[in-house]
């Protein structure tokens, strides 16, 4: 006996009209952030040609653009990676804490004030830098200086007034420490109960449990985080401006009173009186900026996804 086998027939979804707007709107968006990226992108570069093929003698201390831009570069990413160093292991801790150690009313009342710290503008964190961490600190950087100046970044003479590259890297510390540290208590609370679990099933403590499961976990979040305050701390013009006594030189000393200075901060300082060649220079240096804040994120991206597993940081 034959039986007629009848092939299922494909329902297609009634098309409404919410879905095709917020495609189309989706793409819109997309493609003007593209856009804009581009434009920004064009402009940098036609304002900086002039800087590029100017006479030497014309740019800087008569040395051309290059010799001028390194000090800046370094500056920029010295005090960065300084502040990087002095705010991610202090965000990773208040992370866990939040997550994984204080009792939810405290969870709650810490994370809401961790998060307040990004609403604060960051002309008020350079006040804060000038009248209370600079002299607060000096003490202390005058008491390296003594005990410890044989190391190259502790060597004297220190500075009289606090106003290093070491308070600023403390500033931009702080300034950062709300981001990573929201983003990385996040990535800890998705971390898989199971996996939690079965750590502590097999006799793991609460502190090797977060070792072999929170952890690993989260590691391509922490780098998210820690990609995003970098990408502040490069950027960010006020506070650096207002806290360091800046010199175009490049130093590894932290104590004392002449110090490398930020790209941004130096486009702050300079660009209300700068003409002519002196716009296009500085637009040049901001170009440079624009690269360097690119190359991190690719870089950062390229180690995020080495785990694909991992949605969180995609």
């Amino acid at each position: 006996m034959a039986f007629d086998v009848q092939e299922p027939t494909q329902v297609k979804a009634p098309s409404r009209r919410g879905d095709k707007v917020f495609s189309t709107s989706s793409l819109v968006a997309g493609s003007i952030i593209l856009a804009v990226l581009a434009a920004v992108a064009i402009f940098l570069i036609a304002q900086s040609i002039p800087a590029f093929i100017a006479d030497p003698s014309k740019v800087g201390k008569g040395e051309g653009f290059w010799a001028y831009v390194v000090p800046l570069v370094f500056g920029t990413v010295w005090a960065a990676a300084l502040a990087l160093l002095i705010a991610v292991p202090f965000a990773i801790g208040i992370a866990l804490f939040i997550s994984h150690f204080a009792p939810r009313k405290l969870a709650q009342g810490l994370g809401y004030v961790i998060d307040l710290l990004a609403a604060v503008p960051s002309v008020v964190f350079g006040l804060w830098g000038i009248t209370v961490l600079a002299p607060a600190v000096q003490p202390f950087f005058s008491w390296l200086v003594d005990n410890l100046g044989w190391i190259p970044i502790f060597a004297g003479p220190v500075s009289g007034t606090g106003r290093t590259i070491l308070t600023v890297a403390i500033v931009l510390a702080v300034m950062i420490l709300p981001i990573i540290t929201a983003i990385t208590r996040e990535i800890f609370l998705q971390t898989p109960v199971l996996h939690e679990e079965a750590a502590l099933a097999l006799g793991a403590t609460r502190w090797e449990m977060i070792q072999t499961a929170v952890l690993p976990f989260a590691r391509p979040g922490i780098i998210s985080a820690t990609m995003l305050g970098l990408g502040r701390a490069l950027g960010e013009t006020m506070a650096v401006a207002m806290v360091l006594s800046p010199s175009v030189i490049i130093s590894f000393a932290l104590l004392q009173s002449q110090n490398p200075t930020t790209i941004a901060a130096n486009i702050a300082l300079n660009f209300p009186e700068a003409h002519d060649l002196g716009v296009n220079v500085l637009i040049a240096t901001g170009l440079i900026l624009f690269l360097i804040t690119l190359l991190v994120n690719s870089l950062a991206r390229m180690v995020i996804n080495r785990r694909k597993a991992f949605s969180g940081a995609n």
